[in-house]
């Protein structure tokens, strides 16, 4: 069994027994003390009984391993019951999670995230160090794949990589509008495009987009500026370049399926993009397959990648079974899965985790959707890791306050 709920109503409910409990008489009773997570010694290699898991996803990772996922309970009934997902948006994240971990009162078993969300519960103490406490019990991350292997060091012990994808920053244009020979090949191009042509540029705000924070962390190393590594003192460049940049951007959407909108209906020429933001739209058909994509020249890949993250809080059953849970899904049988529809393109993070164990569907779609000189690409550049929790949290802060302020409704 399993279900799908949005964040927001579970937000509202959240804030409607906060309201309650500020409206109770002095003397009610008390709220009760945070609970604490089983100690690591205390959990049993199996739950005592099936568990139910609801699992939170701001990543948008339900489509990539949501399949896997729900194969694992369906053959482990003994292990897990049943799976219930609610989705959201990262930049919520902390307001919905953080009551529930700092009253003990969960209603979320396992977060499913990118690294903005990941990060940002780094920062606020809400996650359950799981490498630490239980990496004898994840043997299975000895087989990441190197990329993989240098994102999962960002999750300082924190989460679990799941999926692993080069990611971009990559243009994606519609080439009715964009003559092939007038795509821009550097930033510099694209500013003198954007400037011609106003309104007909843009991307969604980096903290709750994927392209959104590949574009904003690929620029230092294309612009040359001193420190690709350091938003706060190193991106003089960066900086610079998209406020200007951003005289000709209308507006900066909340998510990225408002980008694929834009771009499909006309209202965006042009966009940056991921490979699997450009694949899995065309797959479903929400933008058309008519859309190009090119690359920039001497641009560096940005890795990208799902995590899995327990919060603070929960018993020794539930975490038990989560254990076993992610064990399995880096599998390569398992991890073959995240190739999808290419969202995440190539999406597996474990050697051994090819296109031709995935599902034959799956197999067809790439095959496809897919861009044939996607593959040489990713070994043709060089792939740097994404900034770290709180160098990331620091880019997002100061995008939205010097280059997004105005232009997008703050979460």
């Amino acid at each position: 069994m399993r279900a799908t709920r949005p964040l927001h109503l579970i937000a509202s409910v959240a804030t409607l027994g906060l309201l309650l409990g500020a409206c109770s008489a002095p003397n009610a009773d008390a709220p009760a003390a945070p609970a604490e997570s089983a100690a690591a010694g205390d959990v049993p290699e199996t739950p005592s009984a099936a568990v139910d898991l609801n699992i939170l996803d701001v990543g948008g990772v339900q489509k990539v391993m949501g399949a896997a996922i729900e194969d694992f309970a369906e053959e482990n009934p003994d292990i897990v019951s049943s799976v219930t997902f609610e989705t959201g948006g990262a930049p919520d994240l902390v307001g919905t999670l953080k009551p529930q971990v700092d009253t003990g009162n969960l209603s979320i078993d396992l977060v499913l995230t990118g690294n903005d969300g990941l990060s940002s519960g780094i920062t606020e103490d809400l996650w359950v160090p799981l490498v630490d406490d239980f990496g004898d019990r994840l043997g299975n991350q000895e087989n990441y794949i190197e990329p993989a292997a240098a994102m999962q060091e960002l999750a300082q012990n924190y989460g679990v990589l799941l999926t692993w994808t080069p990611g971009g920053p990559l243009i994606s244009y519609n080439p009715d509008a964009v003559p092939e020979a007038d795509v821009p090949a550097n930033p510099e191009e694209i500013l003198a495009w954007a400037k011609a042509n106003p309104g007909k540029f843009g991307y969604a705000r980096p903290a709750n987009s994927g392209p959104g924070r590949t574009w904003l962390q690929g620029l230092p190393y294309i612009l040359g500026d001193s420190d690709p590594k350091d938003p706060e003192n190193g991106w003089d460049n960066t900086w610079a370049y998209l406020k200007e940049l951003g005289q000709y951007v209308d507006n900066y959407p909340t998510g990225t399926g408002q980008v694929i909108t834009n771009i499909s209906d006309g209202t965006w020429s042009m966009t940056p993009i991921t490979m699997g933001w450009d694949i899995e739209p065309r797959v479903d058909g929400r933008a058309p397959n008519t859309l190009e994509v090119a690359t920039m020249d001497e641009f560096t890949w940005i890795s990208d990648s799902h995590f899995a993250v327990m919060p603070k809080g929960l018993s020794a059953d539930k975490q038990s079974a989560i254990l076993l849970m992610l064990n399995d899904l880096l599998t390569p049988e398992q991890n073959a899965k995240a190739y999808d529809n290419g969202y995440l393109y190539p999406g597996p993070s474990i050697e051994g985790a090819t296109l031709d164990k995935a599902p034959q569907e799956i197999q067809d779609e790439i095959s496809e959707f897919g861009r044939d000189w996607y593959d040489a690409e990713i070994e043709d550049h060089t792939i740097e890791t994404q900034l770290d929790a709180e160098s990331i949290v620091k880019a997002f802060d100061i995008w939205d306050r010097e280059v997004g302020a105005g232009k997008f409704e703050a979460q």
